[in-house]
């Protein structure tokens, strides 16, 4: 009689175990169903045209028009989904590798449609943006100027890319630049610095993102916000100012002490002339996550030329 009981309690309980599991699975499946039913998140955003932009998913296949972008795209560690770039983007190293679409002036619109992109970035000032609406292809149009726009293109396209953290990126930028800043010895805060960007002249001024990163670094920029972020400068200008430094392009400073009067200058006579080159400039004259690496240039070339 006992084990009569035993085996009917045995049964019981594994027809309650065996019911439990079937309902256990029968929730699941209906959970799932539930998500698979549950359309993506939407994307909406605003671009630097006031353009709202508006995505059912995370862009998957990415054409960058510009090297800031591509940077930001890949230091945000998605450098998987681009699929083709500018002919000027060329860091990191990976994206040398993929499909050029021209340039700002002259992108290559059959190319980039032929690419089927979920979205196409570019800055404000390249061409084609309506174009390639007109053909169907999303277009979002940030153009980074200040420390202040690299934050806020960081977000955007951390948004657009569902990178739940994309503000640690500035954060890192930030604390780089503090480090370059504090690298830099008291005796040369203060100095006046001229960056000249390209031998037409034009020149870096204050309003500028690479002259706010000077200011970061604690010295003088001589052209003043007043006149613009890359005004085109006369040489007799600088000659006036007469800076304690000269940064500059190694390919620019090329016939840079036959310019008239220039063979005086301070910075040129005591050998204060901070050269870079055409990688180094990259780091220095892109808006992006390299700030702080051409932030630590400046410092090292600061620290080497003591006035």
């Amino acid at each position: 009689m006992k084990n009569s009981l035993m085996r009917t309690a045995r049964s019981a309980r594994a027809i309650f175990c065996g019911a439990a599991l079937c309902c256990l699975c029968s929730l699941l499946a209906l959970a799932a169903s539930a998500q698979a039913e549950t359309p993506a998140a939407r994307i909406s955003l605003t671009d630097d045209r006031g353009v709202v932009v508006h995505f059912t998913k995370s862009p998957q296949r990415i054409v960058s028009l510009l090297p800031s972008l591509t940077e930001t795209v890949c230091e945000l560690g998605q450098c998987q989904r681009l699929v083709g770039v500018d002919r000027y983007s060329n860091f990191p190293q990976s994206v040398r590798a993929l499909p050029q679409m021209g340039g700002g002036l002259d992108p290559s619109i059959e190319a980039i449609v032929a690419l089927k992109p979920d979205v196409v970035l570019m800055a404000i000032s390249t061409r084609g943006a309506e174009r390639l609406r007109s053909l169907g292809v999303a277009v979002v149009v940030l153009e980074p100027k200040t420390h202040a726009d690299v934050r806020r293109v960081i977000e955007t396209v951390g948004r657009l890319l569902g990178v739940t953290d994309a503000q640690r990126l500035w954060r890192d930028i930030d604390a780089g630049l503090n480090a370059a800043a504090a690298s830099v010895p008291l005796g040369i805060k203060n100095s006046r610095v001229y960056f000249e960007v390209n031998n037409a002249p034009f020149a870096a001024g204050e309003a500028s993102f690479i002259g706010e990163t000077l200011t970061r670094l604690g010295v003088k920029n001589i052209v003043p916000t007043s006149m613009g972020p890359f005004p085109q400068i006369n040489p007799e200008y600088v000659v006036r100012a007469n800076p304690d430094f000269i940064m500059m392009g190694d390919q620019t400073h090329v016939g840079m002490e036959l310019r008239s009067g220039w063979a005086g200058l301070r910075a040129i006579k005591e050998r204060r002339v901070c050269l870079f080159t055409p990688t180094e400039s990259d780091s220095l004259v892109r808006p992006g996550p390299r700030m702080a690496e051409g932030a630590r240039r400046m410092a090292l070339c600061l620290q080497g030329k003591t006035p």
